[in-house]
């Protein structure tokens, strides 16, 4: 799917929560060790936290970057497995909260871990055929892992917001465009009212995980003619430290490549804020003329692709912070503290 009418990337903000826990600690209570794909260390949302408070912050920071005014957005779509409520919406509290005008669409989407690409290709559309002048995606989750699963070891909290608008001079990133693979494939799902997720372990990597990511990629640069080496950078959904790597071997990428929004080894999998988070990380390393391929990967299952060629290197600093900045602010909590903050303690 190329872009009709050009549209870019005018603003984006990201928020991480403060608290860690080292993965040490759990595989310390659980006694397993040795898993080569675990990451470091995953973020945790304090008590105060959730995926509407994320949200709202790099909301606020995509708003800030970008100098937009908030009644001039038009939709805002929030990606998310992890509502706070089964039924209210979170788009209208961070339209509520950003100073959004109630002239509005707004909506949330679920798609599992790429619930926030499918924000962004929305914003994208509604961009791109001049119903509005500006959309604002958000992709976040506070992941949700039953104890001693394997998902404890990288299920972390985060997201990031991204305002599309016209490809004006300004714009930091042009959407060149978007193509979608999905399929029926039940690796990973969680049923209502349910606490937890369940997985299909050997359906993870293949045919779920591989699969879709390559078909998604290959089918974009098909469409647009371009091949790895016309990329500067990629960025791939990064459930564990070892996939997203793979992957873009597999697909002819290299290590240079794929290291600057390689983010897994240090704050786990933000599920639906994954990507869009390893995005924002290229984009504060990315230099005009760059290019960047971004494939996000949703069990149950697809993947979307999206090519952006960077126009402008974002300038960035408090209020609207570096993820580096981020990454670097944080405090280690030990297991229990996780465990109340995540509310695994039932009583």
């Amino acid at each position: 799917m190329k872009v009709k009418s050009p549209v870019g990337i005018v603003g984006y903000g990201a928020y991480i929560p403060a608290f860690r826990l080292k993965v040490s600690e759990v595989a310390r209570l659980w006694g397993k060790n040795g898993v080569e794909s675990r990451a470091s260390e995953i973020a945790v949302a304090s008590l105060d936290e959730d995926a509407v408070t994320i949200a709202t912050e790099a909301a606020k920071y995509a708003i800030t970057s970008s100098g937009v005014n908030p009644a001039e957005i038009g939709a805002i779509y929030v990606g998310s497995e992890s509502k706070p409520y089964a039924v209210k919406p979170c788009g209208t509290i961070v339209a509520a909260a950003i100073g959004a005008s109630s002239d509005i669409v707004t909506a949330d989407m679920e798609f599992a871990c790429k619930a926030g690409t499918e924000a962004l290709q929305a914003c994208i559309g509604l961009v791109s055929s001049g119903m509005i002048k500006y959309g604002m995606a958000v992709g976040v989750d506070t992941a949700q892992s039953s104890p001693s699963d394997d998902l404890e070891y990288a299920a972390s909290c985060g997201g990031a917001a991204y305002i599309i608008g016209p490809a004006s001079e300004n714009a930091i990133a042009l959407i060149e465009g978007s193509s979608s693979y999905v399929t029926d494939t039940p690796d990973f799902w969680r049923r209502a009212e349910q606490c937890y997720p369940k997985h299909a372990e050997r359906f993870t990597g293949e045919p779920s995980y591989f699969k879709h990511i390559i078909c998604a990629a290959k089918s974009l640069m098909e469409e647009l003619g371009t091949s790895p080496e016309d990329y500067r950078y990629a960025v791939f959904h990064q459930p564990n430290v070892k996939f997203p790597l793979k992957a873009g071997f597999m697909l002819g990428f290299n290590e240079e490549q794929l290291k600057p929004g390689y983010l897994a080894p240090y704050i786990g999998n933000t599920y639906a804020g994954n990507c869009l988070l390893g995005l924002a990380a290229v984009l504060e390393s990315a230099s005009p003329g760059d290019r960047v391929l971004v494939v996000s990967y949703g069990s149950g299952a697809g993947s979307d692709a999206f090519s952006l060629l960077v126009k402008n290197t974002p300038t960035r600093g408090n209020p609207a912070p570096l993820i580096s900045q981020l990454l670097n602010r944080k405090k280690y909590i030990d297991y229990a503290v996780y465990a109340k903050f995540r509310g695994k303690i039932k009583i």
